[in-house]
């Protein structure tokens, strides 16, 4: 028997998110799986984000940037996101990567339907995935950023829209000014979290947060960078996510001890295991047997005859019965 999550316990969910954002800092972990995101919740964490990195990997497939061409595409990553919405009762932000569209409608129409997962935010960036060209140009980037936030607008539901600025990723030149130069006009376009990910020194963290201010920075933190969550708080920081970094932990631990296995022969990466009564346990006592939906009406598939209608397109958004695979909280197709 599935359990429904209301409009209601979305709308709640939503505006704990907002209010995380308004004092303080928080740690906004990102699972890439049902499995850890209950288990990120269990630990008390108040939010979650996804992670397209960790995703990918879990599918075989590269962090593919802002291209679908490498696999991650947009029903693949809705279906993923809407995976976790469901089985968690904390706010969700979206790693909805480029926005699944060059021209500022296209990506609208994603937003739009990312917002049906259920999520209380999503982020977008200004990467364009071309190596000679890796950077929107800042006016394209402003007006996918202002089509992204009126996108959220039109659905009438408070989520929280991040913009993110890739200056750090693409190696720009200048990484800092221009980062700035961009996430002050993502501010003026009407996002919510300003967001680039690389900076790592704590002064050009510091210049970051004074620069958008009084709008809520988030810091990528991917790596032992020498600061605390106490110590990036000091510094302003509102958000602090680490992207694809748990996966990677994950990933870590399952490739020594693969590698082991089948170079020597040893057992040896399998000592200090988590006791299998410990996981099984959690997931017994946790939600296992609940398959909780998203409202009929906000299922991001079910949305696309009112997004059709709103930007003049028609074709379906559910192929291959996604939203059957979100349902069950698989996440993904195949």
């Amino acid at each position: 028997m599935h359990e429904t999550m209301t409009q209601a316990a979305l709308a709640a969910r939503r505006k704990v998110f907002r209010a995380l954002h308004e004092q303080g800092c928080f740690v906004i972990p990102n699972p890439w799986d049902v499995g850890s995101a209950r288990y990120l919740e269990r630990l008390g964490f108040p939010a979650l984000a996804t992670t397209s990195a960790g995703f990918a990997f879990s599918q075989g497939l590269p962090d593919s940037g802002s291209s679908e061409d490498a696999g991650l595409t947009r029903e693949r990553n809705l279906a993923y996101i809407a995976s976790i919405t469901a089985a968690v009762d904390l706010p969700v932000s979206a790693d909805f990567m480029s926005g699944y569209g060059v021209e500022p409608d296209d990506v609208a129409r994603s937003v739009a339907q990312c917002v049906a997962t259920g999520v209380a935010g999503l982020s977008i960036e200004d990467s364009t995935g071309d190596p000679a060209s890796p950077l929107f140009d800042l006016s394209v980037a402003v007006e996918r950023v202002l089509a992204a936030r009126q996108a959220i607008d039109r659905t009438g539901h408070d989520v929280l829209l991040t913009a993110r600025a890739e200056c750090y990723h693409v190696g720009h030149h200048d990484p800092f000014r221009e980062s700035v130069r961009r996430l002050q006009a993502y501010a003026a376009a009407g996002a919510d979290v300003l967001f680039a990910p690389g900076p790592q020194d704590p002064e050009e963290i510091k210049a970051l947060v004074e620069a958008v201010a009084p709008k809520p920075l988030n810091l990528l933190v991917v790596r032992d960078i020498g600061l605390s969550v106490r110590a990036i708080a000091a510094l302003g920081v509102r958000r602090i996510s680490v992207g694809g970094a748990l996966a990677l932990a994950a990933w870590t631990g399952f490739k020594r001890a693969a590698e082991l296995l089948q170079r020597d022969g040893s057992f040896t990466g399998l000592a200090n295991l988590v006791p299998y009564a410990e996981i099984n346990g959690l997931f017994a006592t946790e939600r296992a047997v609940q398959r909780r939906a998203l409202p009929q009406e906000s299922r991001w598939w079910a949305v696309e005859e009112s997004v059709a209608e709103e930007w003049g397109r028609s074709e379906s958004v559910d192929p291959d019965d996604v939203g059957d695979i979100a349902d069950e909280g698989a996440g993904h197709r195949g």
